[in-house]
């Protein structure tokens, strides 16, 4: 214990110099781009508006993952480095600290994968029932509408705030939870997962709700989760954020056809097939 204080200390004075890992934050930020232009690309027409199907499930695996990469690998640049940092003041030496980082990563995605997966199901769930009055030219909008409002309700929630507060202190973090090893790196990525996903499962349920493909919804709520983890003040953001997601919830639930942000082709579609 007294090893890790002695390396907190010195990763709090490294992190403020801004000397932390810097190979790790090219590689990091330079994987998050290449996902991003991944994602750009095999997008393009795919976004069908609210109630998107998910493809199969090898299929929406691999999305997921790049998706993961693209949006939530940048927000855990201030964990990865104290990380690096902690490692070194614990005498690791190169090899392990690049076994160790990756390791620690893997435990991470493991939690949101295990998210994605548990969204996946449900919605397959839901397809294979047939509920015809959730179509969106029925309830669909109400639907939608609800999720939206609830993961503005979220964001002034408790555990939002706690959960936030974990994402937002790695060196508290790894104080408490510090595991020694490889495993122990998955093991320490996997409970920070799960805070991560105690933080913004809402904001990513909201990312189902409107299309899973569209590319728009996907990049503004990176920047919300970016900026709420991220940022000197970004705790204050979670109110704005919350009153954002409560507004378009009721926008979409009372005049859906006008809602921005939403693949009104689809809407216009759908409502001529009802017609007919």
């Amino acid at each position: 214990m007294k090893v890790l204080v002695t390396a907190s200390r010195g990763a709090i004075k490294s992190l403020g110099r801004g000397s932390a890992t810097p190979g790790w934050t090219i590689a990091i930020v330079g994987l998050s781009v290449a996902a991003w232009f991944a994602l750009l690309i095999s997008m393009g027409g795919m976004d069908e508006g609210p109630g998107t199907p998910l493809h199969d499930l090898p299929m929406f695996l691999i999305g997921w993952v790049v998706m993961l990469t693209a949006m939530m690998l940048p927000s855990e640049l201030n964990y990865v480095a104290a990380f690096g940092i902690l490692l070194r003041g614990r005498g690791k030496t190169a090899n392990e600290r690049r076994r160790r980082i990756p390791s620690f990563i893997a435990g991470y995605g493991i939690a949101w994968i295990a998210y994605g997966l548990g969204a996946y199901f449900l919605d397959s769930v839901v397809r294979s029932a047939g509920l015809e009055w959730i179509a969106w030219n029925r309830a669909g909008p109400y639907l939608a509408a609800s999720v939206l409002v609830l993961a503005g309700l979220y964001q002034f929630s408790s555990l939002k705030h706690a959960c936030l507060t974990g994402c937002r202190s790695p060196l508290s973090f790894f104080s408490r939870y510090w595991r020694d090893g490889d495993g122990g790196a998955v093991v320490m990525g996997f409970r920070h997962g799960l805070v991560c996903v105690g933080c913004c499962w809402a904001l990513m349920a909201v990312m189902f709700a409107v299309g899973a493909m569209s590319f728009s919804w996907m990049a503004m709520l990176t920047v919300m989760m970016f900026a709420e983890k991220m940022l000197p003040h970004g705790k204050k953001l979670m109110a704005p954020v919350g009153i954002f997601l409560a507004v378009m919830g009721i926008w979409i639930a009372v005049a859906p056809d006008t809602a921005p942000l939403l693949k009104h082709q689809f809407l216009y579609r759908a409502s001529i097939c009802h017609a007919h």
